[in-house]
């Protein structure tokens, strides 16, 4: 098992703070986590697969210890998350990679393979998704804030900010909640209670139409060019539904869906398997 690595880094003047880990000669795999996460919801996963992969999971542009800038020095959208990965994927090294997506993770990540489509070797996608079947109707009072932009609906959000919505999220779904760390939400809970984070995860509340906007340009990629693909999902998901990791297939016929008895954090209770999954994956 090789040693984790926690790294900071200057992109363009924007600090990213990232884990490293395995071979520097081994196949590259980069990780993306989602809200209202870091790179520390990997932190099972990484020793896992060390050995076989070149691995580094940043924490997204407002999120854990990368930057958070004030809002009117960076506009918090999806575009430019993505912008600031795809620069740090450059000034890294990562010229061909895998990427694991998550939540938050899969729109940063499909706009990479979008833009640069010879730089991804293989997809996985745990519960991040690409279409709107995926879509529960948990989402429906951020559609309500996308349909009516009112300062009312925006502040009817927050209650997904708070410690025991958080704390759901994690245990949601999941047979065994002991099972649970309290450390991931814990941890989350501090990040999203820095000065100004709640903003900032309001407006990408906001701007997540943009990624349904995307979603048959996703699915285009997926038909042109027919990536390697892994979706490993936790079925019970009260966001992201069963029938979105399904619908990979309808675009990458290919694709291998493996479905497990557990919630949105499924790393949480079954990493091991998760990591057997993508070893077997990538082997094939």
């Amino acid at each position: 098992m090789s040693t984790i690595a926690h790294r900071h880094i200057d992109v363009d003047g924007f600090e990213v703070f990232y884990r490293e880990a395995g071979p520097a000669d081994a196949p590259k795999l980069l990780l993306l986590h989602g809200f209202p996460s870091s790179s520390h919801m990997f932190r099972d996963l990484i020793p896992l697969l060390s050995e076989r992969f070149h691995i580094v999971a940043p924490d997204l542009p407002g999120f854990g210890l990368s930057d958070m800038p004030d809002r009117d020095a960076f506009a918090y959208t999806f575009e430019n998350i993505a912008n600031v990965i795809d620069r740090f994927t450059e000034v890294i090294g990562f010229d061909r990679y895998a990427v694991y997506v998550f939540d938050y993770g899969a729109p940063t990540g499909f706009r990479l393979a979008l833009k640069h489509p010879e730089r991804i070797t293989a997809i996985v996608s745990q519960n991040g998704n690409a279409y709107e079947e995926g879509l529960s109707d948990g989402w429906n009072p951020i559609r309500a804030y996308w349909q009516a932009p009112t300062q009312a609906n925006r502040d009817a959000l927050r209650a997904l900010l708070t410690k025991d919505t958080t704390r759901w999220q994690y245990t949601h779904g999941v047979a065994d909640v002991t099972a649970i760390s309290p450390d991931g939400y814990s941890l989350d809970d501090y990040y999203m209670n820095r000065p100004g984070a709640h903003d900032v995860q309001l407006d990408l509340f906001g701007d997540y139409r943009s990624n349904v906007a995307l979603y048959p340009a996703f699915q285009a990629y997926f038909r042109e060019h027919r990536p390697k693909f892994l979706a490993v999902w936790g079925k019970n998901d009260p966001f992201f539904l069963p029938p979105g990791a399904e619908a990979f297939k309808r675009d990458i016929p290919d694709a291998d869906v493996r479905f497990f008895d557990t919630g949105h954090f499924a790393l949480e209770t079954h990493a091991a398997q998760i990591a057997a999954a993508i070893i077997e994956f990538r082997a094939q």
